[in-house]
């Protein structure tokens, strides 16, 4: 299917966007073109895969140096290689919400916890190649007391483990390899350049 032309400005002009896939999420190729910074225009052709927006947290406890982050098996990991399920801090899609309002959501649904102010502290692009996908960071404390089970939404193939670690432990597990996903090592990146937990 061929959609009208929809994003226009003084570098793109946007000649077709073909839908290729809308299922799990939405695959499109587009043809502009593209003025170089030498005034020159060029045509070129791109696939994005747009999967909304989305938001990440890290839950960490100050007093007792600890950090909160899921254990889930990912199955693009797994066909890149890497069969383990993931270490990785809490995150969803927005859906339609707020990202304050989504991951307050998530939190509560994969670790169990109740987050009442999340400090949103940056947003990024993870794949700007490919993907549209723009995620809002966050960082939370949470209590050991403030816990209930979490573990995911199991009608949505969610089957997720809550791990805690110490900061010394997480951070060391992003030098051995065990940590892989981006975005949590940025988020404990984050923690570790602000001084937030001991180390």
């Amino acid at each position: 299917m061929t959609t009208a032309p929809t994003i226009q400005d003084d570098r793109i002009r946007i000649r077709e966007v073909t839908l290729l896939s809308d299922d799990w999420y939405v695959l499109k190729k587009t043809t502009f073109d593209y003025r170089r910074r030498d005034g020159r225009w060029q045509t070129l052709s791109r696939e994005t895969y747009d999967r909304g927006n989305g938001a990440a947290l890290l839950l960490y406890d100050p007093t007792r140096g600890t950090v909160l982050l899921t254990r889930q098996f990912r199955f693009p990991a797994h066909v890149n290689g890497h069969p383990e399920p993931l270490l990785e801090v809490c995150a969803g899609l927005l859906d339609d919400r707020s990202p304050e309002d989504a991951i307050r959501a998530e939190a509560e649904e994969e670790l169990g916890v109740a987050v009442q102010a999340p400090r949103r502290v940056f947003d990024a692009f993870m794949s700007p190649g490919s993907v549209t996908e723009r995620l809002t960071f966050f960082i939370a404390e949470y209590r050991a007391t403030d816990r209930s089970d979490g573990g995911g939404v199991a009608e949505e193939g969610e089957d997720i483990e809550v791990v805690e670690l110490t900061f010394a432990d997480a951070l060391a597990r992003i030098d051995d390899g065990a940590i892989l996903d981006g975005k949590t090592i940025m988020l404990l990146q984050h923690a570790a350049l602000h001084g937030l937990l001991p180390r």
